[in-house]
């Protein structure tokens, strides 16, 4: 009982705590480019499959590793000297945050050109919160020692929880408040309360202002001068602008690849998927080879390109070996279920009949507390059982819960059984989350933190964020019950994933 209180009272560690505050301001802005935001546009009268594709302006998060070490490397002039090389990245990261919140505020989806400007804000509040998360994790990770890691990632999951009560609930409960509804759309309530989501940003920046600089374990050899200053910005320049471009480039070609999968068979979502996921591939495959080329011109500097992109990987594979092929997998694709769920997952309580205070009430309040709940759980059976097993359990509850939902779909309106579900479901996602961040932090080097956990990051929400962005056409074709169960079927690989991953490792062991 003793070994227990001593686990337990560390989560009043200082660093632990100012990670439940950090955590709450990575938490603030996700809901208001999902779920709330997905209110905000169906009362605004947007269709049910455009307000879906809105979850594709969070598509930063996946592919936060392109700018990953920028962030990491480069000091910003002036607020370095004061705050240091994190705080420094963390308060820009947050001013930005909230000057993206504003923007959505300004802008009104009920016509067609206040739509077009969310849609760039929207993008734009993504960017900047996945920018965020970039230096917490990097914070999260230098911060304290591997033994605090798993309790420092159930304190980010309680404040990141918080965040999203506040952006779920208090932005649900404040525009009702404010006079909006299904049925009469008031677009001032929607302004406001986003303008009040933008205040709440504060808690962040203070606890910024307050924190102490973690140590650096790693300086860069290639930034002595201004000219280096300017070529590593050149080539992150080229490698974004390139990665656009392809991107852009590719679309009629992928246009034909999807008619021809299409034409296979294969369905309207799954090709649209294929033919995406293939596109965006594509597009960082000739990013890379366009940087390549710069310093094989001597116009980047090729230790830049070492140490930002290459030695992150290879240190990564060099350390895990056959093993790492396993591990991309299970990171790719452990949060699938999870995911994908949660873009249809409130306009599926509108569809079954439930107002906007019962959303809030059960899914932002209950629910989240719930997964605080289910967080700290994670935390501690992960530091006395390790993190695989707590791993396997989350993902076995994962493909259970998201069954739950079929009996909501037969049941509309029923209120006690959202309840239940609700817990169920939201306890299995703390638990889930603490464990999976504390993997992924076991995972990072010291000499690459940044970098590396971004990849990880990025690899852990790009495909279900590709095949989520489908949601609302899978449902439209199939019906939600399908919908339920082919999001369950989703997690069985993670098993198989998990014990692959844990059978090697025993045997590495033995």
């Amino acid at each position: 009982m003793q070994r227990i209180f001593d686990s337990l009272s560390v989560y009043t560690h200082p660093r632990v705590l100012a990670m439940l505050f950090l955590g709450f301001s990575a938490g603030l802005p996700l809901l208001l480019i999902f779920s709330t935001l997905s209110i905000w546009l169906s009362e605004a009268g947007v269709d049910r499959s455009a307000v879906t594709y809105f979850s594709w302006a969070a598509l930063g998060y996946s592919f936060k590793f392109v700018w990953a070490p920028l962030v990491d490397k480069l000091p910003l002039p002036l607020l370095e000297q004061f705050l240091g090389k994190r705080r420094s990245w963390l308060l820009l990261s947050q001013l930005m945050v909230i000057s993206a919140m504003l923007w959505m505020a300004m802008s009104d989806p009920a016509s067609t050109e206040g739509l077009r400007y969310m849609a760039y804000a929207a993008v734009f509040l993504g960017f900047s919160s996945a920018t965020q998360d970039i230096v917490i994790d990097a914070y999260r990770i230098e911060a304290v020692e591997e033994t605090l890691q798993a309790l420092m990632s159930a304190s980010y999951v309680a404040g990141y929880r918080i965040g999203m009560i506040i952006a779920g609930a208090g932005a649900l409960y404040l525009a009702a408040g404010l006079g909006t509804t299904k049925e009469v759309y008031v677009y001032s309530s929607w302004q406001l309360t986003y303008v009040a989501m933008a205040g709440t940003m504060l808690i962040g920046v203070v606890t910024t202002l307050m924190i102490e600089e973690p140590y650096s374990h790693r300086e860069s050899s290639f930034l002595s001068s201004t000219s280096d200053y300017l070529r590593f910005l050149l080539l992150f320049a080229c490698f974004v602008c390139a990665l656009v471009f392809a991107y852009v480039w590719l679309a009629d070609s992928m246009a034909g690849l999807r008619i021809g999968l299409e034409g296979l068979g294969l369905g309207t979502s799954l090709a649209s998927f294929l033919a995406e996921a293939i596109r965006l591939f594509a597009a960082v495959v000739l990013a890379g080879a366009s940087s390549w080329v710069l310093v094989t011109l001597n116009i980047a500097d090729q230790r830049a390109l070492q140490e930002t992109y290459i030695d992150p990987i290879a240190e990564f594979f060099g350390r895990y070996g056959r093993m790492a092929v396993l591990v991309v997998l299970l990171i790719g694709f452990y949060r699938v279920s999870d995911i994908v769920l949660g873009v249809i997952s409130n306009v599926f309580y509108l569809d079954m009949g439930f107002s906007k205070g019962e959303i809030a009430t059960v899914t932002k309040v209950f629910g989240i507390w719930m997964t605080i709940l289910g967080g700290f759980v994670g935390g501690f059976l992960t530091i006395r059982f390790g993190v695989l097993k707590v791993l396997m359990l989350g993902a076995v509850m994962t493909v259970v819960t998201n069954l739950l939902f079929i009996p909501v779909a037969n049941d509309p309106g029923n209120l006690s059984l959202l309840y239940v579900v609700i817990g169920a479901d939201n306890i299995t996602a703390g638990l889930a989350a603490a464990a999976f961040i504390a993997y992924l932090s076991s995972l990072t080097s010291l000499s690459f933190t940044a970098m590396q956990y971004a990849m990880f990051s990025s690899m852990m929400t790009l495909f279900p964020k590709l095949l989520g962005g489908y949601s609302g056409s899978i449902v439209d074709s199939l019906g939600y019950e399908s919908f339920f169960l082919i999001s369950s079927m989703m997690g069985l690989p993670v098993l198989v994933l998990i014990w692959a991953v844990d059978r090697y490792v025993k045997k590495i062991k033995a």
